[in-house]
């Protein structure tokens, strides 16, 4: 963002990366698909690169104001001062608190899931899917909190999934009726509390119920989830865990 600016550019959206996307192995490649995938189809995006901090998120969910406010103040400041309009995140955390906190602090900016900015230019006509290396097989979508109840987006996805000639399978808890991965609300940071049973061992249960060949994510803590709930029960070599983006690169070979 910093050499736009110094050439007196303004990009036509800002990635926001996030802290998974940046720091975790794992995240990281959502990251490097959903920018290959910019990149073959000639989106001018610009990242904050060192620029950038932590949303503030998980401190906000596990009680912490004061750290969220600090940090979420550095960050307008920031934006505001390369004139930010449009920023898209791959993570829900990120794309809930930039879209629905930061207004409240002074930033201001239309905000976009990764699918839904994936959904507006295939819409226009900018984005061609063609899935046919996904043929004969099943995936199974795991909404991800802060993108389905939070902010009431199940379709984004699913149009872009539907679009892979798999066959999409719908987990019995879907949609406004889904589970939760169990890494929300600063989940992701701590060893949960006693019980039965770990919430993604539950979840990833019945997404194996529907025998999947995928498990699609848009969420990295919901990859994360999965992924340690596949593991869990042995079935690794048999079903994979993907974000969208991952899946729209790998249906494109890039």
């Amino acid at each position: 963002m910093a050499e736009y600016a110094a050439e007196g550019k303004i990009p036509e959206v800002l990635f926001w990366v996030g802290c998974a996307g940046s720091f975790d192995d794992r995240a990281k490649k959502i990251t490097r698909a959903f920018c290959k995938i910019l990149n073959k189809i000639g989106i001018e995006y610009a990242v904050l690169g060192q620029e950038e901090s932590c949303t503030g998120d998980p401190a906000k969910r596990a009680g912490n104001e004061f750290i969220f406010q600090m940090m979420a103040m550095t960050n307008i400041e920031i934006l505001n001062a390369y004139e930010v309009k449009k920023i898209i995140t791959a993570c829900p955390h990120c794309f809930n608190t930039l879209k629905n906190e930061y207004p409240g602090l002074g930033g201001r900016y239309e905000v976009l899931h990764h699918t839904q900015f994936l959904k507006q230019l295939m819409h226009e006509g900018r984005l061609k899917i063609e899935g046919g290396k996904f043929e004969g097989r099943k995936i199974t979508f795991h909404d991800p909190c802060y993108l389905g109840r939070g902010n009431d987006e199940y379709e984004a996805p699913r149009e872009l999934l539907q679009k892979l000639d798999a066959e999409l399978v719908e987990m019995r808890r879907c949609k406004s009726n889904g589970l939760c991965c169990g890494a929300g609300g600063g989940q992701m940071f701590k060893e949960p509390e006693k019980g039965n049973k770990d919430i993604n061992i539950e979840r990833t249960e019945e997404a194996l119920a529907e025998k999947p060949n995928i498990i699609a994510t848009g969420c990295p803590f919901c990859n994360t989830m999965m992924t340690d709930g596949v593991k869990h029960f042995n079935k690794s070599d048999e079903v994979q865990v993907k974000d969208i983006a991952e899946l729209l690169a790998e249906a494109e070979d890039l």
